[in-house]
């Protein structure tokens, strides 16, 4: 798996990040939602470098202007909730993509640490020949996008898939590596350092889908 660090280097990425991680700041939930899709339209920007691109002819009002344009059908695909101010953020920039919607949620059967991971909803569009990018703000264990991911290739062959993550650890990147294709892509806006006891991210930054739109049962 190719994986793409976009926080390495100094930027206004790094800004947001803070923020969102900000106990003085994140409580804002209109702020804190803003700031993820910003970070997503950073994302989008840096994923869009190694898309594929084709030349083609712009007709302007005073000529002809040869340039290029991306050459690939996008089809975004955010993880419910938490992924949707991402996926705003790429829509933003991806403004032609098809869109995908999925959930996955942590289930306790054993009202315990122990879980297991529930895709449920789904509306899903073609993914034949396409290119995937499947959107979530945190990669803690990984379990849930291997799950998403394989419940969306049971039926499709997509040319390519992109796993967009704000902040991971790395026990999630290594059962990424452990279950998905080599030619999968994942990129990261922030590393952490671990995971706790209870498979949080630490420092991380909480629970990003109750930041973003409240607390739940």
């Amino acid at each position: 798996m190719k994986i793409h660090y976009i926080s390495e280097n100094n930027s206004v990425l790094n800004h947001f990040l803070g923020q969102i991680r900000n106990v003085n700041v994140q409580n804002d939930s209109m702020r804190f939602r803003r700031n993820i899709e910003r970070i997503g339209e950073i994302m989008a920007y840096e994923l869009s470098k190694i898309l594929p691109y084709k030349e083609i002819e712009i007709k302007t009002p005073l000529g002809i202007k040869k340039t290029t344009q991306i050459d690939t059908d996008l089809v975004l695909c955010p993880i419910l909730r938490a992924g949707l101010p991402l996926h705003n953020g790429f829509l933003n920039y991806f403004d032609h993509a098809e869109n995908s919607f999925v959930s996955a949620c942590r289930y306790h059967p054993n009202n315990d640490d122990e879980f297991e991971i529930l895709v449920e909803y789904q509306a899903i569009s073609n993914l034949n020949n396409k290119t995937v990018l499947l959107l979530d703000p945190m990669l803690a264990t990984g379990q849930s996008i291997v799950a998403v991911h394989k419940k969306l290739l049971e039926n499709a062959a997509p040319t390519e898939f992109h796993i967009v993550v704000v902040i991971a650890a790395p026990e999630g990147i290594a059962h990424l590596e452990q279950n998905l294709p080599e030619n999968c892509h994942l990129w990261v806006a922030s590393l952490d350092e671990k995971l706790n006891e209870k498979n949080y991210i630490v420092p991380g930054l909480g629970d990003a889908g109750d930041l973003a739109y409240g607390s739940k049962l």
